[in-house]
């Protein structure tokens, strides 16, 4: 393949429409734009979504959606990956340093999902009731 034999595929370029060619060609004098009004003249087109002065539909629907700034730094746990680390004083540093959960997370809360075989320590961790009640028939501990 040679730069001076590149081509179009055939069909890609299509011929510009001759227009005003007289009236007997279909497009002449309006040009196939018709007689009169906003888009016979030059320059007369409107704004994409405008509807004539309806109001348009993307005002008429309802806004739809919410994505929530604080549901982005808040991680989620089980009991079971907490029973799964190491140490038995548990806080955000060390859930982040196990890859329990991503850097950026600000919040933390335990969910009742599996069991816990030792007493443990929760420093700074939103924990669920069932979690609590969990956590504490091990014997462990739930500090603010």
């Amino acid at each position: 393949m040679y730069l001076n034999t590149i081509q179009a595929a055939c069909g890609a370029r299509k011929k510009a429409k001759r227009v005003g060619r007289g009236i007997g060609s279909t497009d002449g004098k309006t040009c196939g734009r018709g007689h009169k009004g906003q888009k016979a003249r030059s320059g007369g087109f409107h704004k994409v979504g405008f509807e004539g002065g309806q109001m348009p539909l993307q005002r008429r629907l309802p806004k739809v959606g919410f994505t929530s700034r604080i549901k982005k730094f808040t991680a989620e746990v089980r009991l079971a990956e907490i029973n799964a680390l190491p140490t038995d004083l548990i806080d955000i540093q060390v859930l982040i340093s196990n890859n329990v959960i991503p850097v950026f997370s600000k919040k933390v809360k335990v969910v009742n999902t599996g069991v816990v075989s030792r007493p443990l320590t929760l420093k700074g961790i939103n924990v669920t009731a069932g979690a609590k009640s969990t956590i504490e028939a091990a014997g462990g501990k739930v500090e603010a």
